[in-house]
C-alpha cells in the first residue's frame, strides 16, 4: 500500500504539469462568436456609451437625463437607491471625480419579451486618484436595465447587480481601456 500511495501522490502532484503540457500542444481555442445586436438594442448600446461619457465629462444634467425619474440604483441592496434627484445627489462625487474616476463601456445590449425594455452589460473600471491610495485600480461588472419612454428616449430604469469590483493591476486597467469599442456589434 505504500508504493501505491506514493504513486498516487506524484500521479495526483504531477496533473497540473501533464494538463499545462497538454494545453501548450493543443491547438488554439477559437475565439469565442461575436455577439450579433439589432438595431434597437445598438441604439440602447449608444445610450449606454453615452451615460457613461456623462460620468467621464462630469456632467451631472447630463447623467440624470439618462436616468428615469422613478429609477432605482443598487438594486440589490437593503435599501436601493431611488428617484432621480436622489441618485444623481448621491452619485454627486462619482459624476464629478472627486471620489473616484468610473468608466464603463458596453459588450452586451439584449432586448427580449417587450420592445422598451432592454438589458446592458459590461465591464467597469474604477480609479482611486488619491496621492498614496493602497489599491489604484479595480475591475468589476455592471448590470443596467434600460426602459424606452413615450419620447423613444432610451433611459435607465434599474442599475446594480454584476461582480464588485476587485484589485486589479495597470496592465489589466490598461486592457479596460483598449478593450473599448464604440462599434456596436451587429
Amino acid at each position: 500500500m505504500p508504493i501505491r500511495s506514493s504513486v498516487l501522490s506524484v500521479v495526483l502532484a504531477s496533473a497540473p504539469l501533464l494538463a499545462a503540457a497538454a494545453a501548450a500542444d493543443a491547438p488554439p481555442s477559437p475565439a469565442p462568436p461575436q455577439a450579433r445586436m439589432s438595431a434597437a438594442e445598438c441604439e440602447v448600446w449608444a445610450r449606454e456609451l453615452s451615460f457613461a461619457q456623462s460620468v467621464a465629462d462630469h456632467d451631472a444634467a447630463a447623467f440624470a437625463a439618462h436616468l428615469e425619474p422613478d429609477a432605482a440604483f443598487s438594486v440589490e441592496a437593503p435599501e436601493p437607491l431611488r428617484g432621480r434627484d436622489a441618485i444623481t445627489r448621491e452619485w454627486d462625487g462619482i459624476i464629478h471625480g472627486t471620489d473616484v474616476l468610473l468608466s464603463w463601456y458596453p459588450t452586451r445590449t439584449t432586448i427580449a419579451g417587450t420592445a422598451d425594455i432592454a438589458s446592458s452589460a459590461g465591464p467597469v473600471l474604477v480609479e482611486d486618484t488619491r496621492p498614496g491610495a493602497r489599491q489604484h485600480y479595480r475591475i468589476g461588472t455592471f448590470h443596467s436595465v434600460w426602459h424606452r419612454g413615450p419620447d423613444a428616449t432610451w433611459r435607465v430604469m434599474f442599475d446594480g447587480g454584476g461582480q464588485r469590483p476587485v484589485a486589479a493591476t495597470e496592465a489589466e486597467a490598461a486592457a479596460f481601456k483598449t478593450g473599448q469599442t464604440a462599434i456596436c456589434p451587429q
